[in-house]
């Protein structure tokens, strides 16, 4: 475990280092900046995937405004002394990552020692396949390093494991993707973020 952690934090170091990391600032802004280019992140700009990710980035940005944490969750962060890297591999045009990229950005932002740097998936597949989902390489992907051990913390995602139980059954009942897409669309809303907070403290706030 803890070679396999090792080798995955220096080519995680390495990439971020080459500049392909980015913070959840300019993720924000590297959206809106493909949007005005009629694009998406990755190789398929369909007409589709604009969509998807026009909707992605208002959903963000309404989770930024709307999310709250309790002072539990505050207090838990801003006590947090161990030096981390969390590392988050998403996709602008993927929906889970719209309802839970935003909690993960936010909830570093309560401690200083918590640094949060995204990577496309598509331009990391080597990590990528690294933490694969029932053998797909579902995103959004959280994998937090010790930044001075180098070891594995934890990982979290692609989504709350309720909603994960729920979406491979609608799979395996072969739902159609619309259909499935609206179940998970009205459980995030419902949730408000609040599970996702929940399962990220207890996943990786080691």
């Amino acid at each position: 475990m803890i070679e396999h952690s090792y080798k995955v934090m220096v080519k995680t170091l390495e990439t971020i280092q080459t500049q392909k990391g980015i913070t959840y600032d300019s993720f924000h802004k590297m959206i809106a900046e493909l949007l005005a280019e009629g694009k998406t992140t990755g190789e398929n700009h369909s007409e589709a995937m604009i969509h998807y990710t026009v909707m992605n980035q208002k959903r963000m940005l309404r989770h930024d405004k709307n999310l709250k944490f309790s002072d539990e969750v505050k207090e838990l962060f801003a006590n947090y002394d161990r030096k981390v890297l969390w590392v988050v591999l998403t996709e602008a045009w993927c929906g889970d990552a719209a309802h839970t990229v935003p909690v993960m950005a936010k909830l570093a932002e309560l401690s200083e020692n918590i640094e949060l740097q995204i990577l496309l998936r598509d331009e990391n597949l080597e990590l990528m396949d690294e933490y694969l989902t029932n053998g797909g390489r579902s995103i959004p992907k959280l994998i937090a390093f010790d930044a001075e051990t180098k070891e594995e913390i934890g990982n979290w995602g692609p989504r709350p494991v309720e909603l994960q139980e729920s979406y491979m059954q609608m799979r395996a009942e072969e739902k159609p993707f619309e259909e499935i897409k609206e179940v998970l669309q009205k459980w995030y809303n419902k949730d408000k973020g609040q599970t996702t907070i929940q399962e990220i403290v207890k996943s990786v706030l080691k």
